[in-house]
């Protein structure tokens, strides 16, 4: 019987015979300098430069963007800002800029024997450019006479030449010089202006008199007492009779007009509160309609008089009775 091999017999017979020996022979994986030389050259590992970065400085922590990289947390330079700003970085509007050479003085707007005359510092820029008084759209000025009642309406900037004849009232400045702001005035120059506005009432001779300013009434002070007023003295509202301004002795003897202090109505002005301010105008305001309403009545039945020549108490003249004195 001849003998023969099975399929996997001859596949057995047809593969390599096995190497390993039942221990693995380490000294054919040593490395040697000779391996070293007959390896090809390869390509150095590439290293985040900020990584290269933070190695090289022992102090910058590891996590810290290089220079040359852009933060995440940066907006690139080409990204478009947000709509949204923070408040404290949004950009506030640019202050008007100087004009070149003198700017144009303000004309009053005064007539004689007016009811009241507003005394203010002195013209902006915006209000010597377009030449009528409180131009500013953030001034209060306008928009106080009428809440107060001295205006039966809102009057625009552009009729400041017709109160005289439209409500007897009158506007002029302490300081005729047109400024940016009240801060470039000098107490100097202020105080030279309080002269003028003196002669200025004695010979228009209004009832009343109101300063549109603290620092106004201080530079009157100031001019008159020989020092500056006390913190105690000072007081918005009436003013004793003793301060009457424009007094003229003698010949034509007048008492002068009663004195009322009022706020300041610039935008720039933020000491008192909006309602403080319509309180302070509101008491004049009182004063003003009614006085209004006495002059009609007195042309009425044709008793006005004009009170100048005789010191009585027609027009030109206030009453104490007719005024609240604050205690």
């Amino acid at each position: 019987m001849s003998e023969t091999s099975s399929p996997q017999e001859e596949a057995t017979d047809n593969l390599p015979a096995p190497t390993f020996a039942g221990r693995l022979k380490l000294s054919e994986f040593i490395f040697t300098p000779e391996q070293k030389k007959s390896m090809p050259l390869q390509q150095p590992l590439r290293k985040s430069p900020r990584l290269l970065a933070s190695a090289s400085s022992s102090s910058t922590p590891l996590l810290q963007p290089s220079p040359s990289i852009p933060s995440p947390l940066k907006r690139p330079p080409s990204e478009p800002p947000s709509s949204i700003s923070s408040p404290s970085k949004r950009k506030r509007p640019k202050p008007l800029p100087t004009p070149p050479g003198p700017l144009p003085l303000l004309p009053d707007a005064i007539a004689p024997n007016l009811i009241l005359l507003f005394v203010g510092l002195n013209p902006g820029l915006l209000t010597s450019s377009t030449g009528h008084a409180y131009a500013h759209p953030t001034n209060l000025f306008w928009r106080l006479l009428h809440s107060s009642g001295i205006t039966p309406r809102l009057c625009a900037p552009q009729e400041d030449r017709l109160l005289p004849s439209l409500f007897s009232l009158g506007l002029t400045n302490i300081v005729p010089r047109p400024t940016r702001n009240g801060a470039e005035l000098s107490k100097k120059e202020m105080d030279a202006g309080v002269a003028v506005l003196e002669e200025k009432i004695r010979e228009f001779k209004p009832e009343v008199v109101c300063i549109v300013g603290k620092s106004i009434w201080e530079s009157v002070w100031r001019v008159r007492h020989g020092r500056g007023i006390k913190k105690e003295e000072f007081r918005y509202g009436w003013q004793e009779r003793g301060e009457d301004m424009g007094k003229v002795e003698g010949v034509g003897e007048w008492n002068g007009a009663r004195v009322f202090v009022a706020c300041s109505t610039s935008g720039l002005a933020a000491t008192l509160k909006p309602r403080e301010k319509e309180e302070i105008f509101g008491e004049l305001g009182e004063w003003v309609v009614k006085r209004r309403r006495e002059r009609e009545e007195e042309k009425g039945v044709g008793s006005g008089t004009d009170g100048g020549e005789d010191g009585g108490e027609g027009i030109g003249q206030v009453d104490d009775a007719e005024v609240k004195q604050e205690s």
